[in-house]
């Protein structure tokens, strides 16, 4: 197999997930939330993988006709912000216009934020709440808190994204990466064990999904406290 071949490849994987995007987007239309879910934690690992293929075979020299960063934004826009905030609002966990108020705030923030050429760091992580708002709606499913604590943590993370804060990426940010790493790792299977079994309260999966995510969402600002040995 050629290097071009090899590299154009990694845009096809790429784009696999625009695919998932429109099944987990067709079991929302029907409210089949964990089927929903199951897509996305499938588009999530795709995520994961696609951008150190696309660095080891090198594909803006291989396969330069399509951009794989383009792409790779349009796919994580439908898959983590517009598919979650449909879900949030369809679901009912926002009665009246807290769910008008979080999909207004949801989208038009992250539309924002996927646009800042500020978004990466120099260690390659975000400056800001990256815009995971499928993270976030998956463990609200998992939760069901009030619906105040869900409007105000939706309101808490958009501004966020345009805060000084630091938000590790798992695969990127060299830092830590290795226990970053494998709780990504058990963050993607966690979130799909509790899609599988319908989000059932009792289930130990809800447990992993909360302290990974928790882990996830406050790493970079513990490590903009906490300072480098190097």
């Amino acid at each position: 197999m050629t290097l071009e071949t090899r590299a154009l490849f990694v845009h096809l994987l790429t784009a696999t997930g625009a695919v998932f995007a429109m099944l987990a987007m067709l079991a929302a239309v029907q409210e089949e939330w964990s089927l929903m879910f199951l897509w996305l934690v499938v588009a999530f690992a795709v995520d994961g993988i696609d951008g150190p293929l696309a660095r080891k075979y090198e594909v803006k020299t291989y396969a330069p006709r399509f951009d794989g960063v383009l792409l790779d934004l349009i796919i994580d826009y439908l898959t983590y912000v517009f598919i979650p905030a449909f879900a949030l609002f369809q679901s009912g966990l926002l009665p009246g216009w807290t769910g008008w108020f979080a999909i207004i705030v949801i989208t038009f923030a992250s539309a924002m934020y996927f646009a800042d050429n500020r978004m990466k760091t120099a260690d390659n992580s975000f400056q800001g709440f990256p815009g995971c708002w499928n993270m976030l709606v998956i463990v609200l499913f998992a939760l069901r808190p009030d619906f105040w604590i869900i409007l105000a943590l939706v309101t808490v993370l958009a501004i966020a994204m345009f805060l000084p804060l630091k938000f590790i990426h798992p695969v990127r940010t060299e830092r830590w990466r290795a226990l970053s790493l494998p709780i990504a790792l058990a963050w993607t299977f966690f979130a799909g064990w509790a899609a599988w079994v319908d989000f059932h309260p009792q289930s130990w999966a809800h447990w992993g999904l909360n302290v990974t995510s928790i882990y996830l969402l406050f790493a970079g600002i513990a490590q903009q406290i906490i300072p480098s040995k190097t």
